[in-house]
């Protein structure tokens, strides 16, 4: 069973002067100018992670080659500017305040879609569109290896007690549906402590959109590079970060905590021992790769 994180809620009250009320009421057209004015981090008709947000000052966008895992996060659909992160339940989540930006993918109507899956659903979503079938394979807790190649030519998974196994199925499903059905399975058996076997390290200074920060546990968590851009001048590198959580919710693009603005770039010099996210910490040393 996979269990809520208890999280500490920040919370500020903008007060307006009285100079800057009688400016609104002599010239409103100033005020309602400054309110359409996007933060310059942010292009609101953007429809992908690389068209929506944009790199700081000074920064560029890294170019990954097309047909990687970094190219394919960049451009991943997002919702409208502006749209709500819900659980699984269709509840709005407790924060709104979190995120900068929500992937266009749906979170299912079962809490299974958490961190970790919504990791592997990208990772293995990916690996289909590229058609390499066999690289999608995921590892239950118990150790069995869930291979979406063997599951596409017709077999399935049995579950008894802490036992798995194939059994032959009707032929082979190679359509959304199956896959769908596949996803769940992984979905119910695996999770970051599973997850964190089939990852390597990577040191944090090698960073790149596709890598993880992970903590495998019960629960753990695990939040997903989904873009990198550099400074040619200082070399200094900055990230976008993204997570479903618990329950399972809409996956989002993480605000930076340190940054008032809303600011959505992680810059490296800001990770010392710990990668403080706005809701959860993890260490330099968490920092995985497929």
């Amino acid at each position: 069973m996979k269990y809520l994180a208890l999280l500490l809620l920040l919370s500020c009250a903008n007060v307006e002067t009285s100079v800057e009320a009688s400016l609104a009421q002599e010239a409103p057209f100033v005020q309602e100018a400054a309110v359409e004015l996007p933060p310059n981090y942010l292009n609101k008709e953007g429809t992908t992670i690389a068209s929506r947000v944009i790199p700081g000052e000074g920064f560029e966008r890294v170019d990954y080659p097309k047909g990687t895992f970094g190219e394919y996060l960049q451009h991943r659909p997002l919702k409208p500017h502006g749209a709500k992160v819900f659980y699984y339940n269709g509840d709005e989540k407790y924060t709104q305040d979190h995120h900068a930006a929500v992937l266009d993918m749906d979170v299912g109507v079962e809490d299974l879609q958490q961190c970790a899956d919504a990791v592997m659903r990208l990772r293995a979503e990916f690996l289909l569109e590229e058609e390499r079938y066999s690289d999608i394979h995921f590892n239950f807790v118990n150790g069995f290896n869930a291979d979406y190649a063997r599951w596409r030519k017709g077999d399935r998974i049995w579950i008894k007690g802490n036992k798995a196994g194939w059994k032959t199925g009707t032929g082979p499903t190679t359509g959304p549906k199956a896959f769908k059905s596949y996803l769940r399975w992984v979905f119910m058996y695996a999770n970051t402590a599973s997850l964190s076997k089939e990852v390597k390290a990577v040191p944090i200074e090698e960073i790149e959109a596709g890598d993880l920060f992970l903590i495998g546990g019960f629960p753990g968590h695990t939040v997903i590079v989904v873009d990198k851009a550099m400074n040619a001048t200082t070399g200094e590198v900055e990230v976008l970060l993204a997570q479903s959580f618990m329950p399972a919710q809409s996956v989002h693009v993480l605000k930076n905590p340190k940054r008032s603005d809303g600011n959505p770039w992680h810059s490296l010099t800001e990770f010392a021992e710990e990668v403080e996210t706005i809701e959860y910490w993890f260490k330099r040393t968490d920092l995985r790769r497929f």
